[in-house]
């Protein structure tokens, strides 16, 4: 049985013409905000973020409300934070909470997955506007980053122009899994010295005509998608070799563990913003069914990441996002299945700039409302940027225009603020 019964499908593959193109529709010249720079400590910060595509049931998660109307077959259990529990499908993480908080009162006022998604990556609910990971990206990433500064491993996925009007740099860049996407690797029929010539033979052309006819900044796109590309391919061992049994055994021989494991390499190899995609929360039918199986792959994953952030001393640098578009529906539909619900949700936070084991918000009794402290994208969105020592209410400079980083009517969420 699907467990998106009802939605369309966003199983896209990575392409050479789709990261090209991803990079060419959305770049303009370089931005600069000297002043939101010089907030950064010189110790680097990164990004980790964990998306449960299709959203998440809160209430099999970081909201279980056992015994009750709506509350399903899955009990609460108590975490290593004295008064907070969470779903009993989630037993590693319980032992972990006190490195993570949870935010209980999120509201976004729509059931779709389309905007429900980009409310949680732009802290808008409409209009064009970078991602997190890009915003994110754009003010955190060194001038001689190693990598890519946005790295999204997925196995499918919308193809989404993560940076708006940000440089094109700063776009997500999408890794099909833990092997080097084929079409970035150089032919063999094409000599090392040979593709060194090819491109300074590109950077003149560029040179020469950028600028004509008001060609630069899509000149510029397709430059930072070379350059992307580049990176990547002068690290190309990070992907080479099968990691080790003992890694493979901690994460799981799974896609997913893989993937975590990949992530994993990217941030202690100079990667930003590292992006990972678990699929299949979408559970129109069968909800529990699908719960116990995918968190039961997701729990003990990320736990082992987390642990590993954690004994290395990035964690304390890294901001870690579990979240999801949306959740899902307290009343179970004739399917056993709960269907999208942006109303009453919960999300977790970690590392970076959050108070560790903290509850923020509350929804009622039955899980059908927010009670207490209700939030949406835009307060989160601040909150992620003031966590990582970033001014999200001041402006990012277009050349003769500026625009907010963060929505002004909106505000962090103070409490989850160290």
């Amino acid at each position: 049985m699907q467990r998106d019964h009802g939605c369309h499908r966003i199983d896209h593959t990575l392409t050479r013409r789709g990261f090209m193109a991803t990079g060419a529709a959305a770049g303009v010249a370089g931005l600069a905000t000297p002043a939101v720079s010089q907030q950064l400590e010189k110790k680097q910060k990164r990004v980790l973020q964990v998306y449960l595509q299709g959203g998440v049931s809160q209430l099999e998660s970081w909201d279980p409300k056992p015994g009750t109307l709506y509350g399903g077959p899955f009990r609460a259990i108590p975490t290593s934070v004295p008064g907070m529990h969470i779903s009993e499908l989630l037993p590693h993480t319980a032992q972990r909470m006190h490195l993570m908080s949870i935010v209980r009162g999120i509201n976004l006022k729509t059931n779709s997955h389309h905007d429900g998604r980009l409310f949680m990556e732009m802290g808008r609910r409409s209009g064009r506007f970078p991602y997190v990971g890009s915003v994110a990206a754009k003010y955190l990433m060194p001038e001689n980053a190693p990598l890519p500064g946005y790295l999204h491993v997925t196995t499918r996925g919308l193809t989404d122009h993560t940076n708006a009007f940000l440089d094109a740099r700063y776009g997500q860049l999408k890794l099909a899994g833990p092997k080097i996407p084929p079409n970035l690797i150089r032919p063999k029929s094409v000599s090392a010295d040979a593709a060194v010539r090819s491109r300074s033979l590109l950077k003149r052309l560029n040179q020469r005509f950028s600028g004509r006819g008001g060609q630069k900044t899509f000149t510029d796109s397709y430059n930072a998608s070379f350059e992307m590309a580049e990176k990547l391919m002068a690290r190309r061992d990070l992907f080479e070799g099968e990691p080790s049994g003992k890694d493979l055994d901690r994460y799981g021989r799974h896609p997913f563990g893989r993937n975590c494991l990949l992530a994993r390499t990217l941030l202690e190899n100079g990667g930003t913003v590292v992006k990972v995609t678990h699929h299949g929360y979408d559970t129109h039918a069968e909800n529990f069914n699908f719960h116990l199986e995918q968190l039961g792959e997701f729990d003990k994953t990320f736990c082992m990441l987390l642990d590993d952030l954690q004994q290395s001393g990035m964690l304390e640098s890294t901001l870690v996002m579990i979240y999801s578009e949306f959740g899902r529906t307290p009343k179970i539909n004739v399917r056993y299945g709960r269907d999208h619900w942006g109303t009453a949700w919960s999300i977790a936070l970690g590392g970076q700039g959050i108070v560790p084991g903290a509850i923020v918000g509350a929804t009622n009794k039955k899980g059908t409302a927010v009670s207490e402290r209700e939030v949406d994208g835009g307060h989160l969105f601040h909150t992620y940027f003031r966590a990582l020592g970033i001014d999200s209410s001041s402006y990012h400079t277009l050349g003769g225009r500026s625009v907010p980083i963060g929505d002004p009517a909106r505000q962090p969420i103070q409490e989850l603020l160290a």
